[in-house]
């Protein structure tokens, strides 16, 4: 552990240069103290670090020299594939992991593209939560996640849509961050076809001492893509026509479901005499559709069904009688 901090230490005051012993502290979550020791363990091994004394002080290498001493475990070689999500290798338990390995690449880098490394880490930041909704609560994740990688049996307790709680002992095959929530896929122990449980929604979990073979051909990208647009396509099987207004169609973006917002986005639609917009756009079910399109207020306009069209006028004549009382 002390051996991998040295190393730590040696890197940032080589790509970093001059800092402070707070600063390197602050950065390995250790004690002032632990750097003070660890500097003169350095310098006793023949490392040219020096401390300048003073506010502007710190300890900095001396001029030139660097080390070549960066190669990576291989827990911090596979942690760079979450290298632009730090939020979700946290959430994995692979932070630290991730920021050492991150750290080793940029003191091997010439000193050219080790420059354009940082000015990209300045300027782009992935943020991949959506907006207005909290993060789920995933204590289980690490563990899963574990398991995935391991390839252990694992046992949990479920508790599906509506509420109803379920054990099953799965073979976790990968796991997935999507707009923020992340989700398992596996197969019943044993074999069966692959599903998808939400982590937040596994109330207990328990790693068993089985071990399972992964099967050869199951790619978890080319499964995701597949399980999903068969989840859109068995959810919107209706479609609505509508007019939105300009202001409308500023608004979808933020205001409508992605897929709604998508399905606006990917064509140009026919513009009317009123410049409002003319589309179609899928339709989940008429009471889903009427609550999304309510948020547009009188911005938008449905055409058909006629179902959808009364109940968006008897909302909008409910919501009159409620604010003229």
């Amino acid at each position: 552990m002390r051996a991998s901090r040295l190393l730590s230490v040696l890197l940032l005051l080589q790509t970093r240069g001059r800092m402070t012993a707070r600063e390197l502290a602050d950065e390995l979550e250790v004690s002032i103290r632990t750097i003070y020791r660890d500097m003169d363990a350095l310098a006793e091994s023949g490392v040219p670090v020096y401390a300048d004394r003073g506010p502007d002080g710190g300890y900095s290498l001396l001029e030139g020299w660097s080390t070549r001493l960066t190669g990576m475990s291989p827990e911090e070689a596979d942690s760079l594939a979450l290298a632009g999500m730090p939020s979700a290798a946290a959430e994995l338990g692979l932070g630290r992991v991730l920021a050492a390995a991150q750290l080793k690449v940029h003191a091997a880098l010439p000193d050219e593209l080790a420059e354009r490394s940082r000015r990209i880490a300045e300027r782009f930041h992935l943020d991949a939560p959506g907006w207005f909704r909290e993060a789920d609560h995933v204590p289980t994740l690490t563990g899963i996640a574990d398991a995935v990688w391991n390839q252990r049996v694992v046992r949990v307790r479920y508790r599906r849509w509506g509420d109803e709680e379920v054990e099953r002992e799965l073979e976790p095959l990968g796991v997935v961050l999507k707009a923020g929530v992340w989700y398992l896929v596996a197969q019943p122990s044993g074999g069966g076809a692959a599903r998808t449980y939400r982590v937040a929604r596994v109330l207990a979990f328990e790693t068993l001492d089985t071990y399972f073979e992964r099967p050869d051909d199951f790619d978890l990208f080319r499964h995701w893509t597949s399980s999903t647009e068969s989840v859109t396509a068995v959810l919107y099987q209706a479609e609505a026509a509508v007019r939105l207004s300009p202001g409308a169609m500023e608004l979808a973006p933020v205001v409508l479901r992605p897929h709604t917002a998508l399905a606006l986005a990917e064509r140009s639609w026919p513009v009317d005499d009123e410049g409002w917009t003319c589309a179609v756009i899928p339709m989940e079910s008429i009471a889903a559709t009427r609550s999304e399109l309510l948020a547009l207020g009188p911005e938008v306009e449905v055409v058909s069904p006629s179902t959808l069209r009364e109940q968006m006028v008897d909302a909008a004549k409910g919501l009159a009688a409620l604010y003229e009382a």
